[in-house]
């Protein structure tokens, strides 16, 4: 080791580049990073990298690859200054991605190429030389060349300093060490042999704790033979020990962040359940085992584990199917067994395995159906059975299938009206009830029926009113009303209510100011205070209220600022954020200060771009890329640019799969068509804007830019307001 006297201040210890082809390689690095306990004995050492310190963070993790930028954004570039060292995750995708590539060149033009890291997880290092495996290349350029003195890469090879995480290699762990060996530049043999050390000194702890329990457990079983009813009691008091361990110690643990320690709780648990017998044991120890094989994966799943997540899912379900066929009649058996399908269909979708997750609904639905001929009218099997409908619901809606996902969602209305009807105290079912309007409401929209949407959020307001109201201070439940308010308003608005729509969403601050007060850093109440913001100030922007509406986007965009930076893989802030940055650029524009609304859009599409590539069906990432392609044409000089933006827009919108008629979408395509003089392919979308009763401001002032009769349309205004006075009668 080197001894120094000053070493470079930096903000991360490590930048990850990656492909995102790779993002769950990155995922697994940058927690293994951060979470990494050096060995005592290093720590405070000094060695060419600085003083060694306890833990190695923060850790920059680049979010995605964003395949159609030109040059690093200023946010990357910014990162990988403060970065001590880069890290590359090299494989195939990597080696053909111009992202990795420009940030291990731009890395390399800060003079630190030696301090750039390989891990490689899949092909084959220098494959292109090879003839006929260049498709396996691992490096890319600016990892195989050294730079020339004229800052560009040069013809001289280099050999990058690699990790191997392949199978038959290095493996993970080792090639963990080597990465963080390399990066506190310390000896990799001494930080492995430091690691054993520690490793050892676990594995006699938990040995000492296995004679322990096989002691108490040896115990257990004498007692047993001589009181059968102690031993019963002692067997209940080790259950409930393994459920406190696998709820409330899990929750503690999860608070504080120690996601190691979990893990190794369930996983010690998993393998104690895997190696149990499934006869011979009481019925009652069989439904405590599927319960707590069910918490681990449901731990699991939270944490992002979805393979072990499904193995632990996988083994409950074994003994829920068991006991649910040993007594058919038994209702809560039933419900466990299908409580677990729905699970698995859960961890389905979050994989995005859209059809194993209805496969696996529909089996919990058959489990239900066929205890229903025992006990049709028992409420918590009719409340499990809406669930269901509702998740159901939600899979036919993310495959286009609107109008069976419509359906879905009224079964789930119909069963949580019935159970609220016989128990209107019960606020679980309430709040069902009201996300099956919610979700009627969303339907109705993208149907382009305008007075069902406002009447179904108007009835999903009330019960979550009424909720908030029976208890101030359930705070969540409080959210809860803030969200749909929000909704609400924006809804009114687009059909021309935009006093009550903009008073909601002026309650829907209100109420995200008052949560902040309460817990300033919970980063839910920070980004809805952020978003309706963000909402109201367009619809002040719309009122000609400039002062107010640039007091909220400054506010809404110094939030998304540090949320995202706190968290860059939440696509939803980023989306978010892009939004903010739209309006932002709307109120430049009504400012008249064009070249800053230019820069304002330009940046929403560069965070839009790869959310689009990611998610190309998501409803609300098209409506902003749309929205942020017409702005940036009306302020582009380039006539011919600003066309080719408007044609791109008009492609996305011909390219929708489902809920074409949706009149936000179908708004942003009459004004493409208008901004590129086609008025004749404008007239019959302008008509179902019309029929639909759609009034948005934004429409308006671009119809009335091209002398475009639009008058109000009498019919829909008296349905709307027939909906709301039977709303208000409730």
């Amino acid at each position: 080791m080197t001894n120094v006297s000053t070493t470079p201040v930096f903000r991360y210890r490590a930048f990850i580049s990656y492909s995102h082809r790779d993002k769950t390689w990155a995922g697994w690095l940058h927690k293994a990073l951060e979470t990494y306990a050096i060995p005592k004995r290093l720590v405070g050492q000094t060695t060419a990298s600085g003083v060694i310190p306890k833990r190695l963070s923060p850790i920059f993790r680049d979010r995605d690859e964003l395949a159609t930028a030109t040059d690093l954004g200023r946010k990357v570039n910014e990162a990988l200054e403060q970065s001590a060292n880069l890290i590359v995750i090299c494989s195939p995708s990597a080696a053909t991605s111009h992202w990795v590539n420009e940030e291990a060149l731009a890395f390399k033009r800060l003079g630190r190429s030696e301090r750039i890291f390989c891990l490689i997880v899949d092909g084959e290092p220098n494959a292109s030389d090879l003839a006929g495996r260049k498709a396996e290349e691992c490096f890319a350029p600016s990892l195989r060349y050294q730079l020339g003195s004229d800052n560009m890469l040069s013809q001289v090879r280099t050999e990058p300093i690699a990790a191997d995480a392949r199978p038959g290699k290095d493996g993970k762990t080792n090639a963990k060490l080597k990465l963080i060996a390399g990066v506190l530049d310390v000896n990799f043999d001494a930080l492995k042999r430091r690691e054993l050390q520690r490793r050892a000194r676990r594995m006699a702890a938990l040995a000492t704790l296995s004679l322990i329990v096989m002691a108490v457990t040896t115990t257990l079983a004498i007692n047993a033979v001589i009181a059968r009813n102690a031993a019963i009691r002692r067997q209940k008091q080790a259950e409930n020990l393994i459920g406190f361990m696998l709820g409330d110690l899990n929750d503690k643990l999860a608070q504080v962040s120690r996601l190691d320690i979990m893990e190794a709780v369930d996983d010690h648990a998993m393998s104690y359940f895997q190696s149990l017998p499934t006869t011979d044991v009481t019925d009652e120890a069989l439904a405590e085992r599927a319960k707590a094989l069910e918490k681990i994966g449901s731990v699991r799943m939270d944490q992002g584990h979805l393979s072990t997540s499904m193995a632990s899912y996988q083994l409950a379900l074994t003994i829920a199917a068991k006991r649910a066929t040993a007594a058919p009649e038994d209702i809560p058996r039933q419900l466990a067994y299908s409580e677990i399908w729905t699970f698995i269909g859960m961890n389905h979708w979050r994989q995005g395995q859209l059809d194993a997750a209805q496969q696996a609904y529909t089996s919990a639905q058959e489990v239900l159906q066929r205890a229903a001929q025992h006990a049709a009218e028992d409420p918590q099997l009719l409340f499990q059975l809406a669930t269901i409908d509702n998740d159901v619901g939600h899979v036919l809606e993310a495959n286009g299938h609107l109008d069976e996902a419509t359906k879905q969602y009224l079964d789930t209305l119909t069963l949580c009206e019935t159970l609220v009807k016989d128990q209107p105290q019960n606020t679980e079912w309430m709040s069902s009830l009201g996300i099956a309007h919610n979700n009627l409401g969303k339907m109705a929209l993208m149907r382009g029926d305008l007075a069902t949407a406002v009447a179904q959020y108007q009835d999903d307001d009330k019960i979550e009113s009424a909720l908030a109201a029976s208890d101030p201070h359930d705070n969540n439940q409080r959210e809860s009303m803030e969200i749909v308010r929000a909704i609400l308003g924006r809804t009114l608005a687009l059909a021309g209510d935009m006093q009550t729509g903009t008073r909601n969403l002026q309650q829907a601050v209100d109420l995200a100011n008052q949560l902040m007060t309460v817990d300033p850093n919970n980063t839910s109440f920070q980004e809805h205070l952020a978003l309706y913001g963000a909402q109201l100030s367009k619809l002040l922007r719309l009122q000609n209220e400039l002062p107010a509406a640039n007091a909220l986007i400054t506010r809404s965009l110094a939030i998304f600022i540090t949320l995202t930076k706190q968290d860059p893989t939440n696509s939803d802030w980023q989306r978010e954020f892009a939004e903010t940055k739209i309006e932002q650029a709307e109120q430049s524009l009504a400012a008249n200060h064009i070249d800053a609304a230019r820069d304002q859009v330009q940046s929403a599409l560069r965070i839009l771009e790869p959310l689009r590539a990611e998610q190309p069906d998501d409803r609300a990432t098209l409506l902003a890329s749309l929205s942020a392609n017409l702005l940036l044409a009306s302020v582009t000089s380039d006539a011919q640019a600003a066309q080719k933006l408007r044609t791109d827009a008009l492609t996305m919108i011909a390219a929708v799969k489902n809920g074409n008629n949706d009149p936000r979408l179908l708004a942003l395509q009459a004004q493409a068509l208008l901004a590129s003089d086609n008025k004749d392919g404008a007239q019959p979308v302008i008509h179902k804007l019309w029929n639909s009763g759609y009034r948005d401001v934004s429409l308006l002032n671009a119809l009335k830019r091209d002398g475009i009769d639009y008058p109000v349309n009498s019919e829909f205004q008296q349905k709307l307001l027939a909906t709301t006075e039977v709303n208000e009668r409730k």
